[in-house]
């Protein structure tokens, strides 16, 4: 299974996501032949466009009748349901409509089946929410993730009037999504492609710690001065990619706390999740000895850590702030030190061995059964291993 990363730092939209996908590798003759099984009155053309002075796949989407046709939610799912896609395809594409059309719903004040597309254009949203679907099928997509949205800012001219950026559906549908407006004055995410991105993604986050193999760019239809209007989509293999590997520190300092409380605590924070956990002496304010507790943790563990420090601590507050963390690639093996399983933890660095230490809860229990010294035990099991 793979991952992919969208970097929306100039926004995006329906047309951008089906042309980012469609550079990660996957044949346009194929994609403008499944979309064809839609049945919509609609061409569509693919070419190599620049923006910004950078290179990426433009989708055109040309309806060939004079009239956009407007289209329930019904009628959607109907047109969806009779295509020749697969059931995870069309169930994609459902989802993601029914979402937008809940927003639309809710900012015109209508109910569900009543509300209809403007803006999102029915037949060519048709084909960017199904060719996004389909295009994440061929590529073997499974997990989707984002950076925070660039919105833009401004105003943009409707069927309803004149309308601030981000417009309402699009407010509706990015709650909860982290966004921000800069660089231009312009509308930088559409309603699609605001519902396919609240629909699929799965994190917003800052560019992670990841291994890809290819990057995709899609070209958004205006050409901004001093701004690239592409989407970046990275792609990989879902196993390297570890949102979590930003972690951060969480900090407190206290004096009033004894020494078997805080004892107690290191263990309860590794048993919340926390990557490490130290005490350290400190001088606080009016020269009282006082000791600073500090943990390190993956963003999702953070807010347990923080709630066990206030349960558990005499801390009346916390400082928290994120660090870059830098690791080896590891695994661990079994060598056998007079007839006990010892565990042996190895560190390499660019494909080469750099750290080769043995477990120390293996090395005691080793140490206590033989009656050997735990230095000994150690040294053994990493000698151990070398004559593998």
């Amino acid at each position: 299974m793979k991952y992919v990363f969208f970097d929306a730092s100039s926004g995006l939209s329906g047309d951008m996501i089906l042309g980012a996908l469609l550079d990660l590798g996957v044949d346009h003759a194929l994609f403008k032949d499944r979309m064809a099984g839609l049945r919509l009155p609609a061409e569509i053309a693919v070419r190599r466009v620049r923006r910004g002075g950078f290179s990426a796949l433009k989708v055109d989407v040309h309806i060939r009748e004079d009239r956009q046709v407007e289209r329930t939610f019904a009628d959607v799912e109907r047109v969806i349901l009779r295509s020749r896609f697969s059931g995870a395809v069309k169930d994609r594409a459902v989802a993601i409509f029914k979402r937008l059309f809940q927003a639309e719903a809710k900012v015109h004040g209508r109910r569900f089946r009543d509300a209809h597309l403007h803006e999102a254009g029915a037949d060519d949203a048709l084909i960017d929410v199904a060719g996004s679907a389909f295009l994440a099928e061929e590529l073997g997509i499974g997990e989707f993730y984002s950076s925070p949205l660039n919105v833009g800012s401004g105003w943009v001219k409707t069927s309803h009037g004149v309308l601030p950026v981000p417009p309402p559906a699009v407010v509706e549908l990015l709650k909860g999504v982290p966004v921000y407006s800069a660089w231009v004055e312009s509308e930088l995410v559409t309603p699609t492609g605001a519902a396919i991105v609240s629909t699929l993604v799965k994190k917003f986050t800052r560019l992670p710690e990841l291994v890809y193999d290819r990057i995709g760019r899609g070209a958004g239809s205006k050409d901004f001065p001093g701004l690239s209007n592409v989407l970046q989509a990275f792609t990989g293999e879902a196993r390297n990619f570890r949102e979590e590997r930003h972690v951060h520190i969480i900090e407190a300092t206290l004096d009033d706390a004894s020494p078997q409380l805080l004892a107690h605590f290191l263990e309860r924070a590794f048993e919340e999740g926390a990557l490490d956990a130290t005490l350290s002496p400190v001088v606080m304010k009016k020269n009282r000895l006082g000791t600073k507790l500090t943990l390190l943790a993956e963003a999702d563990k953070m807010d347990a850590l923080i709630e066990a420090v206030f349960r558990e601590t005499t801390s009346i507050g916390v400082r928290t702030f994120p660090v870059e963390r830098r690791v080896l690639e590891r695994r661990f093996e079994k060598v056998r030190v007079a007839g006990q399983a010892v565990g042996v933890k190895i560190g390499s660095l660019g494909g080469r061995e750099v750290n080769v230490q043995p477990e120390y809860e293996d090395c005691l229990k080793a140490s206590r059964r033989t009656g050997r010294p735990l230095k000994e035990i150690a040294q053994l099991a990493v000698r151990e291993y070398f004559r593998r």
